[in-house]
C-alpha cells in the first residue's frame, strides 16, 4: 500500500474504479433509455427514411441497423450496410445498445405496437428463430400484405453483453 501525503492509494484507486464504473452504468442506462425510446416512437413508421434516422436513431447513443429497399415514400431505397438482410425481407430497423435492458425493451416494443395497432398475430416464418437471450419475438399483421416480425434481446456485444431492438418488415410474397 502506498501513502503519500495521507492518501491512500489503494482506497482512491478502488474509489475511482467504482466512480467510473458507477458513471459507466449511468451512461448505458441514458443510452439504453433513448434507444429504447427512439425505437419505440420510430421503427414501426412506415415512412421512416434513412435520413429520419440520422436525425431520429443514431444521436441516441445506439447502434443503428437500418435498410428499407421499397420505401412507402418516394425517397430512393436505403440501402443493407449492417448485417445481410434477412432473407425475404425489405426492411429492418435495429437498435443496440450496452448493458442488460431487455425487459424494459420488451414491454416498450410491446406498447408500441400496440399504440401503432399492429396486434394481429401472424405466422413467424422459419427465417427468424429465436435465439439465447431472446425475451420477444413474434410476427404481427401489418396490413393484408406485409407482416412484421420483431424481435427483442439481449446477445453479446463490441463491450459485452447488449440489448437490442429489431423489426423486419416481410416481402410480401415471404407471408
Amino acid at each position: 500500500m502506498i501513502a503519500l501525503r495521507g492518501i491512500n492509494w489503494a482506497s482512491a484507486s478502488l474509489a475511482l474504479v467504482a466512480v467510473c464504473t458507477a458513471a459507466d452504468a449511468k451512461a448505458d442506462g441514458a443510452v439504453a433509455d433513448r434507444a429504447i425510446a427512439g425505437f419505440a416512437a420510430h421503427c414501426f413508421d412506415p415512412r421512416l427514411t434513412a435520413d429520419r434516422v440520422a436525425d431520429l436513431l443514431h444521436p441516441t447513443g445506439a447502434r443503428v441497423d437500418y435498410y428499407d429497399l421499397d420505401p412507402f415514400l418516394s425517397v430512393p431505397p436505403s440501402p443493407v450496410v449492417g448485417r445481410a438482410a434477412t432473407t425475404g425481407t425489405d426492411r429492418r430497423c435495429e437498435v443496440a445498445f450496452d448493458g442488460d435492458h431487455a425487459d424494459r425493451a420488451t414491454e416498450a416494443a410491446l406498447a408500441a405496437l400496440a399504440s401503432e395497432g399492429i396486434t394481429t398475430a401472424a405466422e413467424l416464418p422459419g427465417t427468424h428463430t429465436a435465439t439465447p437471450g431472446t425475451t420477444l419475438l413474434g410476427a404481427r399483421q401489418l396490413n393484408p400484405a406485409r407482416v412484421a416480425v420483431v424481435h427483442v434481446g439481449t446477445r453479446p456485444g463490441p463491450n459485452g453483453v447488449e440489448t437490442f431492438l429489431s423489426v423486419e418488415r416481410l416481402l410480401p410474397s415471404a407471408t
